[in-house]
């Protein structure tokens, strides 16, 4: 695959045998960060666990300190007062079991799904066509539940999943270029601790094994951890 004379030249910039600390890794990958657009900052934490087990599953959710830049579109399904309060709450959209053809039918005009328990038993038929794009709604992500206030706050306000893929590997953003090295740190900060916090257990041996830090089109710039 031939790379862009950007892609090259941030190469260049890093020096590939080196474990960098966090904020001179945020400070490189800034510098690689050469596309036009206001690139995406992110994280990439191979673990050292078997997502194969179910106890060495490692997931949550946590709220960064300066968000993640992106504006949530946010789907809340809920009837009476919990779609009232959606609505004030400042939801995309707001809608009850009318929803679930439109979505069955290929509706994904947003990118986070809320709703309440009651509604499970018609949501429940949508795992199949949200669970693919990662849209499923989920008590353990705090988007299955009665207060539908605090979770929309919570997504606006730069909440993120983490989740570790069938690969053993962590993949989050942490925020976009044009917040500067600070925030980007405070972030990145933030989610680690979560990260640490969540370690299964069952899990043995050596759970963080590598740190890659790299903006949506820039290369990866490795990040020493002491743990």
């Amino acid at each position: 695959m031939n790379k862009s004379k950007n892609y090259v030249d941030s190469v260049k910039l890093i020096d590939k045998s080196k474990q960098y600390s966090e904020k001179e890794a945020i400070e490189v990958v800034l510098q690689t960060a050469k596309a036009k657009f206001d690139e995406t900052i992110e994280l990439h934490v191979r673990l050292g666990v078997d997502p194969r087990h179910a106890d060495q599953q490692v997931r949550g959710v946590v709220v960064l300190p300066n968000g993640t830049g992106k504006t949530q579109r946010v789907l809340v399904i809920a009837k009476g007062p919990a779609a009232d309060a959606a609505v004030a709450a400042g939801a995309d959209f707001v809608g009850g079991e009318e929803l679930i053809p439109k979505i069955e039918g290929g509706w994904f005009d947003y990118d986070v799904v809320v709703t309440t328990p009651d509604m499970m038993r018609y949501v429940g038929k949508l795992g199949r066509v949200l669970g693919p794009k990662g849209l499923m709604p989920n008590p353990k992500s705090g988007t299955v539940t009665p207060d539908v206030t605090k979770a929309i706050n919570e997504i606006k306000s730069g909440k993120v999943e983490y989740r570790v893929d069938k690969s053993a590997i962590i993949h989050c953003p942490i925020g976009k270029k044009s917040f500067g090295a600070e925030k980007l740190v405070e972030n990145y900060e933030t989610l680690m601790d979560a990260i640490i916090k969540a370690k299964p257990s069952t899990s043995k041996g050596q759970y963080v094994k590598s740190i890659t830090l790299a903006s949506t089109m820039g290369p990866g710039v490795k990040v020493a951890y002491k743990g």
